[in-house]
């Protein structure tokens, strides 16, 4: 019996040689290459993506340009072009480990009420090495329907999800409206409709640092937009309490992003907001310790406000 036709989108922007790196992993997978399509789409580079691609894999690689559109808009448009009955995402910076799409096609082969199974991810600095692992069961601690634990941390490392074809046509895929906080949002989108299964093992590589849009500020507003939006969509179909779990994380971790960007005053609204919503034990350690640094953070301003200007 033939395998089922895999479908890799690669979205590309100028990343020659990263993207060499990430289709290199693609290729290198355990499962049979008649079976795993690899389509790259460069979303209006102007680097050499195509001639370093052709020179390295050849006939091996769909090559696919669209006008600047950005990441989510490169995404669908492969999605579209792709033929496969998987659909499985991987970023220019990010890699696979060699049994990831195996393994990945055997939880969806044998569990047909799973729509999209995710992986652990592993961490890599600018210099590919491997800092620390997302665990996925850390957050989402059974399969099935699985939005309960999704609104308390939607977090998605694309390239970690393969997908039926029919989770692409339900959702429309990634919202391009969106700057960033995309992946939050396709993550919401699938477990509302979807059930989800999680492979606990690190068969993802994903880059932090590397001057990505996840590393935006915009990154804080555009998580709370995803979110509040989500809720008003879909609020029927959520109970009260993970409803306000749902915020109360989303404005207690984003209170950190804007001390970390160092906006107290959106900080401190935020950690009002998420003090306003906290019920469980969990939630009232986690507005402590977001007390504690807040406290610190103001007190390191207060100290330079007093000090004044550094001498020149």
């Amino acid at each position: 019996m033939p395998m089922p036709l895999v479908s890799a989108v690669i979205p590309t922007f100028n990343r020659a040689q990263d993207v060499c790196i990430a289709v290199g992993t693609a290729v290198a997978q355990t499962y049979p290459a008649e079976a795993l399509e690899i389509v790259v789409v460069d979303d209006g580079g102007s680097d050499d993506t195509e001639a370093v691609l052709t020179r390295a894999f050849g006939a091996r690689v769909r090559y696919l340009k669209k006008p600047n559109g950005g990441v989510s808009a490169a995404r669908n448009f492969g999605m579209t072009a792709a033929r496969g009955a998987y659909l499985a995402l991987l970023d220019d910076d990010d890699e696979w480990t060699p049994t990831k799409i195996a393994r990945q096609v055997e939880v969806l082969e044998r569990r047909p009420e799973i729509g999209m199974v995710i992986t652990d991810v592993e961490r890599m600095d600018e210099h590919r090495k491997g800092f620390e692992t997302f665990r996925r069961r850390e957050f989402i601690p059974a399969d099935g329907w699985v939005l309960p634990a999704v609104l308390r941390n939607p977090a998605l490392a694309p390239a970690s999800a393969m997908f039926r074809r029919e989770v692409f046509v339900a959702t429309g895929g990634f919202d391009t409206s969106l700057r960033t906080a995309e992946d939050l949002d396709f993550h919401l989108r699938v477990a509302v409709r979807f059930q989800e299964a999680v492979i606990a093992e690190p068969l993802t590589r994903a880059m932090r640092g590397h001057q990505g849009l996840s590393a935006l500020s915009r990154t804080n507003r555009d998580y709370l937009d995803v979110i509040e939006r989500f809720l008003r969509a879909h609020g029927g179909a959520v109970a009260k309490a993970d409803r306000d779990a749902a915020l109360f994380w989303a404005y207690a971790r984003n209170a950190r992003g804007f001390l970390w960007d160092g906006e107290l005053k959106d900080a401190l609204a935020l950690a009002a907001r998420a003090a306003a919503r906290a019920r469980t034990r969990p939630e009232l350690a986690e507005l402590a310790r977001l007390g504690v640094d807040v406290t610190k953070n103001a007190a390191v301003r207060t100290r330079r406000w007093l000090r004044g200007p550094a001498p020149r």
